[in-house]
């Protein structure tokens, strides 16, 4: 017999390490093995995220993963400039939808931040090319991450930065907990653990993937 893999990691039926959370439920292999950590410049993307990740405040991500179809259904595809013409009418459908986290705070703090995306996008270009000047510089990244360390990373000077200024710009929901989990999401940072079998290949599209520029408007 070899080696047990290292702390935080699990070994699917399969023959696959993948870090721990990804080895449960059966919704989270999919997410942890397509979608998690790889870079993303597309707007509607990293605003439906940056939306899911507020709606998640005090819940878990799975129970946000479970209704991510009806959230995009109730939201438009989270097309912010649709998100944006919201009334008063589409709270209260919101409201009265089962298939969503029907928190009337967080729903308006998604219409609002739809709102403020323009403001954003208009300076900056794009929400992407915005989002994308928060990456950490690598050397500030812990040489190893091991199971011990990601628990210590529930947010980052990078993290703090982008939720100050999101705040100062009026975006709601928007803590540094809640962009630091964005940017794991959003490839911003690879937080898969080392003896993960995604952590080598999410790190050569990071390597490839082409930084949005910057547009000052």
């Amino acid at each position: 017999m070899g080696d047990p893999p290292p702390e935080g990691i699990t070994v699917g039926e399969d023959g696959v390490a993948r870090c721990w959370w990804g080895a449960g439920d059966p919704l989270y292999r999919p997410y942890h093995d397509q979608e998690w950590g790889l870079p993303v410049a597309d707007d509607r993307r990293l605003f439906e995220k940056l939306s899911l990740e507020g709606f998640q405040a005090g819940l878990s991500w799975l129970t946000i993963l479970r209704k991510r179809e009806q959230f995009r259904r109730a939201f438009a595809g989270f097309d912010p400039a649709a998100v944006a013409r919201f009334g008063d009418r589409q709270v209260e459908r919101l409201l009265a939808d089962p298939g969503i986290v029907r928190n009337r705070a967080k729903i308006e703090a998604t219409i609002n931040n739809a709102r403020r995306y323009a403001e954003l996008a208009g300076e900056f270009g794009s929400l992407a090319a915005y989002v994308w000047r928060f990456e950490p510089d690598p050397q500030a990244r812990p040489p190893v991450l091991d199971h011990a360390t990601l628990l210590q990373l529930g947010q980052s000077p990078e993290s703090r930065a982008m939720s100050r200024d999101l705040r100062r710009r009026g975006w709601s929901f928007v803590g540094p907990t809640t962009v630091y989990a964005f940017m794991q999401a959003m490839g911003l940072v690879n937080d898969h653990l080392e003896g993960c079998a995604r952590r080598p290949a999410v790190e050569a599209e990071r390597r490839r993937f082409r930084r949005p520029a910057q547009t000052v408007g």
